[in-house]
């Protein structure tokens, strides 16, 4: 099994940042793509950025110029870099990773989910 371990959500006022990491763990083979999602009260949840291994990142719209995923390859860690926050980034959000297990089995895996709230 592989487990996604997110940190560093919390409180934050408009115009501030906040940095997300996630760690993966477990039987991994290896990892095809890491990446963040985000889920607001009352919406489904959507892309915010995505990394595949040896390819291009992908963003929302929403959040193009302000936010900044990178990986940690030796620690199979993604981590999101969230500036100049605005109150629609408040969402839970969610580390997504596409896994490749030791017995070579594929699958996509889902952390717990991390609070983020931009409010004055």
């Amino acid at each position: 099994q592989v487990q996604l371990v997110e940190s560093g959500g919390g409180l934050v006022q408009p115009g501030g940042s906040l940095r997300l990491s996630c760690a993966a763990s477990g039987s991994i083979f290896r990892i095809n793509a890491m990446g963040w999602y985000r889920q607001a009260p009352g919406k489904q949840r959507e892309l915010v950025a995505t990394l595949p291994s040896g390819g291009s990142t992908n963003y929302a719209d929403s959040v193009k110029g302000r936010f900044t995923i990178s990986r940690d390859n030796a620690k199979n860690a993604v981590h999101l870099q969230m500036n100049s926050l605005k109150p629609e980034d408040t969402a839970v959000y969610y580390c997504n990773a596409r896994v490749v297990t030791i017995n070579l089995a594929g699958g996509t895996y889902w952390g717990q989910g991390t609070q983020v709230t931009v409010s004055s």
